[in-house]
C-alpha cells in the first residue's frame, strides 16, 4: 500500500511538473527606465506584505551597476505604521537583463524576472521560476482594468494558479 502511494504521488509531482512551462522573460529591459517607483497593484501570498496596504516598491540605480530596492507599506491594522525592507538588485546576466536577484538578506536571494513589462514602463508583471510568487506594478495607483485582465490571463496561460490572489489596496495619503 504504501509503494502505491508513493507511485502516486511521484507520477502527480511528475504531471505538475511536466505540465509546467518554463517561464518566460521579456527579451529586453531598460534598467534606467525601470528605477524609480512602483505602486503594487496585485500579488500572490508573501510573508513581508501580509499585513500591509498601500506597498511600493522603490528602485534606485547605483554607481556600481546594482539596484537599491526600498519596498514600503502601511499596516492594515494601523494606517500611519510603516513597514519597509531595504535590498539590493543586480543583473547576474547581462545577456539576459529580465532575469534578476534580489537580496533582502544575505546570504540568501531571490529570483525577481520581469515577464510582462509595458512598452512606455507604466506596469510591469514580475515572476520566477518557481510559480510561488507574482507581482503586478504600475507606476499610479490604479491599473486599467482591461490591462490587469490581460495580465492576469497571461499568468494563468504562464502556469500561475492565481486562487489565492490578493488585489492591493491603495487608500493611504
Amino acid at each position: 500500500m504504501k509503494k502505491t502511494i508513493l507511485i502516486l504521488i511521484a507520477m502527480i509531482s511528475f504531471i505538475r511538473i511536466s505540465g509546467q512551462k518554463d517561464l518566460q522573460v521579456v527579451p529586453s529591459v531598460d534598467i534606467k527606465r525601470y528605477a524609480g517607483t512602483w505602486y503594487e497593484i496585485a500579488r500572490l501570498p508573501f510573508y513581508f506584505e501580509s499585513k500591509l496596504k498601500c506597498i511600493t516598491a522603490t528602485y534606485t540605480l547605483r554607481d556600481d551597476g546594482k539596484i537599491d530596492v526600498l519596498n514600503r507599506g502601511h499596516y492594515i491594522t494601523e494606517p500611519a505604521k510603516v513597514n519597509s525592507a531595504r535590498g539590493l538588485a543586480f543583473v547576474p546576466d547581462k545577456n539576459v537583463p529580465a532575469k534578476l536577484k534580489v537580496q533582502f538578506f544575505w546570504p540568501f536571494r531571490g529570483n525577481y524576472w520581469i515577464i510582462e513589462l509595458d512598452k512606455d514602463y507604466r506596469y510591469v508583471m514580475i515572476g520566477e521560476p518557481s510559480y510561488k510568487y507574482l507581482w503586478i506594478l504600475s507606476r499610479n495607483k490604479k491599473l486599467d482594468p482591461e490591462i490587469l485582465d490581460i495580465l492576469l490571463k497571461n499568468a494563468t496561460d504562464s502556469g500561475y494558479d492565481l486562487s489565492e490572489l490578493i488585489m492591493t489596496v491603495h487608500d493611504c495619503n
